[in-house]
């Protein structure tokens, strides 16, 4: 293995460790010792590659965010209605949320004083947004503002998020499905509404 090689594993390395201490302890009472010890490596070398606690929050909100958007884009690019396109990307970001403590603590750090830049939740909020948007112009949304419902959605998900840090129910496959069970008949056009799977279109 190269030096480079190394480098790069022992800085992925930190940025999961700092995940998961930021997840299990909070940001503000996260110790960079607690950090390197579960990374295996010194706070030498922690230091040779972050400067500080808040360097090593905003690199994971980065991968967070670039996790996220690997995410949205592969469901973006699968074939299906607009509308069909967000409850299946919604239960794959609960399913992501739950199994991945990066994405999960970049969420939990885009709330919170760490954030760095735009948050996880502008980045999800703008494409449920852009989502709506498509569905109005397909004909499946209903009469109501794609804006408007773009908000009460990203309050919803992103409240499941919230309440699922101590309850993994709230992100469970159950309650996503009976939360789209509720909403779509109104938010789709009634032709529409018969061809939606409120528990997604793919296996869980």
């Amino acid at each position: 293995m190269t030096r480079q090689q190394r480098a790069l594993r022992t800085r992925q390395a930190l940025i999961t460790a700092a995940a998961t201490v930021f997840d299990r302890d909070g940001y503000s009472t996260a110790s960079l010792t607690a950090i390197s010890s579960l990374a295996q490596v010194s706070n030498g070398a922690l230091h040779f590659h972050f400067a500080n606690k808040a360097a090593l929050a905003g690199a994971v909100q980065q991968a967070a965010a670039q996790q996220l958007d690997t995410l949205l884009q592969a469901h973006r690019e699968r074939a299906g209605n607009a509308l069909q396109l967000l409850v299946n990307t919604s239960h794959g970001l609960a399913r992501a949320l739950a199994a991945d403590v990066v994405l999960r603590a970049g969420f939990e750090l885009s709330r919170g004083r760490a954030r760095t830049g735009p948050g996880l939740h502008q980045q999800w909020h703008a494409w449920v947004g852009a989502a709506l948007t498509r569905a109005a112009r397909e004909g499946v949304l209903g009469e109501v503002a794609p804006e408007a419902v773009a908000t009460f959605v990203v309050a919803a998900t992103t409240g499941f998020e919230v309440l699922g840090t101590r309850d993994s129910r709230w992100l469970s496959h159950t309650t996503l499905t009976r939360f789209w069970q509720l909403l779509l008949p109104r938010l789709a056009a009634a032709p529409a509404l018969t061809g939606l799977t409120a528990a997604g279109t793919r296996p869980h």
